[in-house]
């Protein structure tokens, strides 16, 4: 690599790396500053005890298509959950299959007392013609709250209350459903075609697979930027570094504050992992919390969807708790395993903590308006540019999309 490369990027995050990626393919130099100890940004894996810990409960949709074109799903070795929910009210667990993906599944779905007859229609109707309608249509389509797009719909408020508003609001970190109609089109369009899937060896695979092919030296690790003036860059120790190009592929709020933007709102997660020697499902699927009651939103046992998550004999439990709480772990973690003795008995009572990752910007805000462009402008300025999941969608595919995009506007310019 040169010592003066052609484009610094800043954060090396899923947009970073798929900007870093794209430069290297044309021939551009590049260095990557990160101010973590690692790659992936919100998309890591830690290991622990002989457990794989995502840093918040993750999945990759195999039906995205920027993820299609960067990543070889088969080297990921990916794991499927399956095409489903559980969801418990009512004093029990109710299951809601996907019958299109599930073989064998009509009549299990047609007798299945989750939700009405109309509700299961109305789901048809709307997989019917959000499959025959592209993603770039779904991102121009007119914008509403999810909710009000449900209500429209004609769904029962049952099945808005007890699936919709938990399995989305473990998605887009919304349990008010207030978020934009065209993020709910487009994860339900991407669920219908592809699978939720997670590579074999976590989450970290992805970055890591991204990363593979760079230089040794393209990513310098533990290099925080400070500030951003012109065209040029100063680093927490006071160094100060230029180039023909810069992105700055930083979270939102990271990245607004180094170009001068308004800082975007946030939605926060907080991520339990227990270790168990029981699992409270059988199935690799996610299961909500239809109730609403009590901090969990949804949990999955990761183990079941992918055995390599925890050691031989041994059950890796995720749970997904929205926002950030004042309480302490021990609080809140308590409060969870009180939930999980309700609903299953006993079967939590040995479960350990492993870790918890509280995390403030876990995604972008999404109400009606934020995503409007559909994409927003990379440049910024001459030379600088910027990406990541505020640009796109808050998904994995829209840091991705976002990445590539800063890459093609770097190049033009450069060009010219």
């Amino acid at each position: 690599m040169s010592s003066s490369p052609d484009v610094l990027i800043v954060g090396a995050g899923l947009a970073g790396l798929c900007c870093a990626r794209e430069l290297q393919a044309k021939g551009v130099s590049f260095q990557i500053l990160e101010a973590s100890d690692g790659i992936g940004g919100r998309v890591r894996t830690d290991e622990q005890d002989g457990f794989l810990l995502d840093r918040g409960f993750q999945v990759l949709l195999t039906a995205y298509p920027e993820a299609k074109l960067c990543l070889d799903y088969s080297r990921l070795d990916l794991k499927s959950f399956l095409p489903g929910i559980l969801s418990w009210y009512g004093g029990r667990l109710n299951k809601l299959v996907d019958p299109w993906r599930t073989p064998g599944a009509w009549t299990e779905a047609l007798r299945s007392e989750f939700g009405t007859l109309g509700d299961k229609l109305r789901i048809a109707r709307l997989r019917s013609r959000l499959r025959r309608t592209s993603i770039e249509d779904i991102f121009r389509r007119p914008e509403r709250s999810t909710k009000e797009a449900l209500t429209a719909e004609g769904f029962s408020s049952e099945i808005i209350h007890h699936f919709f508003r938990p399995f989305l609001g473990g998605i887009l970190l919304d349990g008010e459903l207030k978020s934009s109609s065209r993020m709910f089109e487009f994860v339900l369009k991407m669920m219908s075609e592809g699978d939720a899937s997670l590579p074999t060896r976590g989450m970290g695979a992805i970055p890591a697979q991204l990363a593979e092919k760079f230089p040794a030296d393209a990513v310098r690790l533990n290099t925080r930027v400070e500030a951003l003036h012109e065209n040029e860059l100063t680093l927490a120790d006071g160094e100060t570094l230029r180039a023909r190009a810069t992105v700055i592929a930083a979270e939102g709020p990271s990245a607004a504050h180094l170009v001068g933007e308004v800082e975007p709102a946030s939605r926060s997660v907080t991520c339990f992992y227990f270790a168990a020697e029981e699992a409270p499902v059988a199935e690799p699927i996610l299961v909500l919390n239809g109730d609403g009651a009590g901090p969990i939103n949804n949990f999955a046992v990761i183990s079941r969807v992918a055995l390599a998550y925890a050691p031989a004999g041994k059950h890796l439990v995720s749970v997904s708790v929205l926002g950030i709480h004042q309480l302490t772990d021990a609080q809140l973690g308590g409060f969870i395993i009180a939930q999980m003795k309700n609903l299953f008995g006993t079967v939590a009572s040995g479960w350990q903590l492993l870790r918890s990752y509280r995390i403030t910007h876990a995604q972008p805000q999404q109400y009606p308006g934020a995503l409007e462009p559909p994409q927003r402008p990379v440049r910024i300025r001459p030379g600088i540019y910027t990406c990541g999941d505020h640009r796109d969608n808050a998904s994995i595919n829209g840091a991705m999309a976002s990445g590539r995009r800063a890459a093609e506007a770097v190049l033009s310019d450069l060009q010219r």
